[in-house]
């Protein structure tokens, strides 16, 4: 199938999609027919470098040959199960991912997506607490397919939607490169938590229940919150009588260089989390964990989550053996190297070039932030944009991202299966295309101050 004939199907079957937004313009981009390791095949034979892992689910690697196998062997025996009975992949699942979590996280749920699990996560804090108003940060996202996980997704504004649910407000997220209070993160000492908690007690409903937030804001622009920023949130919402509620579908699993994204805030304990993405390696699975006290006050104040499909053998398969390639094979390690050998690159190139603003995220969730100038941060929104482009030309494949209307963030979500080899010639593609995009712009070459990469 080429490009013209994908071109018609989409414009006489799909749903269409708003042009500007990430998901508009498919049928102008390559279209994928094969996939191994690193690099993703269209029709037309062109491989690419898939720096964005997927939709961040191929992170161990696409076609990783663990992953075929079990799920192959998986098939030959049974594919789907009711959820009203015990099936022995669930249960191999549930006694793995347990013996995984850091303590005193023990108990796990299934279901089949990641907004399922943000759902499921929000149920349970209002059953255990008998509170219903929840906050998130305004960088954040979470899913798009229910009525809450899009009501507490504020980076993809709210308003596109035609209702929101009631009880969810944002906090201002702690973007310490762009302030949203102006002030200098060394010695704010986090102001925009204290005003956004003094306006979110002034503004909740009834009894408060939960916050959620990202170990890393992926899709807010890979902003990597300040030391210390969730123990002290975790500090605020006990005062309250709040639960933590960390999605870790972009970030755990290995993919920032420890287990879980928020094991780099030492001590912090939450009190729920939620994984999804790679979890399956490559299959739709997610998983709900929380406390054993947790989960027996909310089961006795009747809370349950379920999907027809979120026990399935296949899926539960795929989930175990995604559990065992993760502590197996080092991917945490792995991660963590890819991190050092692409900040090294970005910080080499921007004594070259003054746009390049920020380097940030950890392990093989990063984003390298561009502007018109380091003095004025005016966003290179068209500029990120020419490079995005100029990339899918060369053979690489990642998404931009930002804060509301920015696009001035390249985030790079190579698997953690890539090469050194893989990962420079990925390198050369950016710097190339960079180069490129700020010499058509005038752009000076010499940085007036340094960047120091997060």
């Amino acid at each position: 199938m080429n490009r013209k004939q994908a071109a018609a199907i989409a414009d006489r079957w799909m749903f269409p999609a708003e042009g500007k937004s990430y998901m508009g313009g498919l049928a102008d981009r390559p279209v994928l027919a094969g996939s191994k390791g690193a690099t993703v095949t269209d029709t037309e034979g062109r491989e690419y470098l898939d720096f964005q892992s997927g939709q961040m689910g191929a992170a161990l690697g696409h076609q990783h040959p663990r992953m075929v196998k079990a799920i192959t062997d998986c098939m030959k025996s049974m594919l789907h199960a009711t959820n009203v009975m015990l099936n022995v992949p669930r249960l191999r699942l549930h006694e793995r991912l347990g013996g995984m979590l850091p303590k005193p996280l023990t108990r796990s749920l299934f279901l089949v997506s990641g907004s399922d699990s943000i759902e499921a996560a929000v149920d349970l804090a209002r059953k255990a607490t008998g509170g219903t108003d929840v906050v998130g940060l305004h960088a954040g996202l979470h899913g798009s397919t229910s009525y809450l996980t899009r009501s507490l997704s504020f980076n993809w504004q709210r308003r596109k939607h035609a209702l929101v649910a009631p009880a969810t407000q944002a906090l201002l997220a702690p973007y310490c490169y762009r302030c949203p209070l102006g002030l200098e993160p060394r010695t704010c000492g986090t102001q925009c938590l204290d005003v956004s908690l003094e306006l979110a007690d002034a503004n909740f409903q009834g009894r408060p229940a939960a916050f959620i937030g990202e170990p890393i804001l992926s899709a807010g622009g890979v902003i990597v919150p300040p030391e210390g920023y969730y123990q002290r949130v975790k500090g605020e919402l006990e005062k309250r009588g709040m639960l933590m509620i960390l999605d870790e579908s972009q970030t755990g699993l290995g993919k920032t260089g420890r287990m879980f994204g928020f094991q780099h805030d030492k001590g912090l304990k939450p009190d729920i989390i939620t994984i999804s993405k790679h979890f399956g390696g490559g299959l739709p699975i997610s998983a709900v964990c929380t406390t054993d006290a947790i989960a027996a006050k909310a089961v006795a104040n009747g809370y349950f989550a379920t999907r027809s499909h979120a026990a399935d053998p296949l899926l539960c398969a795929a989930g175990e053996e995604s559990l065992k390639i993760v502590a197996e094979e080092d991917m945490a390690g792995r991660a963590a190297r890819i991190e050092a050998r692409i900040k090294t690159g970005f910080r080499a190139l921007a004594q070259e070039i003054e746009q390049i603003g920020d380097i940030r995220g950890r392990g093989v969730l990063l984003g390298i932030e561009l502007v018109k100038d380091r003095t004025s941060k005016e966003p290179a929104n068209a500029e990120t944009r020419t490079i995005e482009a100029r990339c899918l030309e060369k053979g690489l494949i990642f998404q931009t991202r930002g804060v509301g209307s920015l696009t001035n963030v390249i985030r790079l979500v190579p698997p953690m299966t890539t090469t050194d080899a893989e990962v420079d010639r990925a390198m050369d593609i950016l710097k190339d295309a960079i180069r490129h995009a700020f010499k058509l712009a005038g752009a000076r070459k010499k940085p007036k101050r340094k960047v120091k990469a997060a």
